[in-house]
């Protein structure tokens, strides 16, 4: 197939596009490469990418609709995997307009692509922070998320609900796949395991925020891709069952679909900590701090609707996940 990925240089696409085009698939790549963190390390993800037969890069922003009119106009993707958006809970404090360009308006542009060039089925990266304040653990797609606790969890739940507009009006097959913690080789500067493994190593200190009793469901990058492919390939369809008296919330009378990928075992953020400490082999130098806003004390994902429709649960182990990484991050930059 023809498949239109988005942030091809991002931590998740770089992944999912070599999954791709290691099984024939031919890869349209679209990412802005912007400095919301290290360059050097997206451009050394789009070199594994560009030295492989089938890929196509494209350098430019999903927020830019008439750069995204042509693009789609010219390549007519068959298949298109939305991951492009701006991450990051604590960032959408400090800067929330980018939020509103990346992931409403890049969103939009996305959703216009694929209904005006009969685009067979639209996979977009959501995210488990639009579950807010729920506390009914785990968490479920049936479940109502009216409560984000971020602009980008805010924006997440936008996406979920742009797509289903346009699932219900043109008969766009869509599903939203939320993330849960997303880590492993390749991964962002940004995230915990990043931050930790670069300072422990180098003996600094840790900012370890709730006092490392955060729950979170981190989930290897491996099995992230894995659910992406299989969703990909199991295109979204109408639920018979579905009323507008009783609305479920992660089915649709419109072809639309929303699945937690998650590792469906939340892991304390002090014993991830200790995980890492065994395998870099160093003491780490905590310094405690109370909960962040805009964060969440735990997410624990219910994965049976990925289990039950496309046979896949996530299985990749912390501890063997944490060891892939270490070992990557060590052999990257030399340490």
């Amino acid at each position: 197939m023809k498949i239109l990925v988005t942030g091809t240089a991002g931590f998740i696409g770089s992944h999912l596009a070599h999954r791709l085009l290691d099984r024939g698939d031919e890869v349209i790549g679209v990412d802005n490469v912007n400095d919301y963190y290290d360059v050097n390390l997206k451009e050394a993800r789009l070199k594994r990418l560009t030295d492989k037969a089938g890929f196509t890069e494209v350098r430019q922003d999903v927020a830019d609709r008439a750069a995204m009119e042509a693009l789609f106009a010219e390549h007519k993707p068959e298949r298109v995997v939305h991951l492009a958006a701006q991450a990051g809970v604590r960032y959408s404090i400090e800067n929330p307009h980018a939020y509103v360009d990346a992931n409403l308006v890049g969103f939009m542009n996305i959703l216009e692509g694929c209904r005006h060039n009969k685009v067979k089925h639209l996979v977009y990266a959501s995210s488990s922070s639009v579950y807010g304040a729920n506390e009914s653990m785990p968490f479920s797609v049936h479940d109502n998320v009216d409560h984000p606790l971020s602009l980008y969890a805010a924006s997440k739940k936008a996406n979920e609900l742009m797509a289903h507009t346009y699932s219900h009006l043109y008969n766009l097959p869509t599903t939203g796949l939320r993330f849960f913690t997303v880590y492993g080789p390749w991964g962002r500067p940004d995230m915990a395991l990043f931050i930790f493994t670069k300072k422990i190593l180098a003996g600094e200190l840790i900012d370890v925020f709730n006092h490392g009793h955060h729950r979170r469901d981190f989930t290897y990058i491996d099995d992230i891709v894995e659910g992406v492919i299989r969703t990909l390939d199991h295109v979204a369809e109408p639920n018979d069952q579905w009323s507008g008296a009783t609305p479920d919330p992660g089915t649709s009378k419109a072809p639309y679909r929303l699945y937690n990928i998650g590792s469906n075992n939340p892991v304390e953020l002090s014993r991830f900590i200790e995980i890492i400490e065994e395998r870099v082999g160093k003491k780490a130098e905590r310094n405690l701090l109370p909960l962040q806003p805009g964060d969440v004390p735990a997410t624990y994902a219910n994965v049976d609707d990925l289990i039950d429709d496309v046979g896949y649960k996530p299985a990749t182990p912390v501890e063997e996940g944490i060891a892939r990484f270490v070992d990557w991050y060590r052999d990257f930059y030399n340490v």
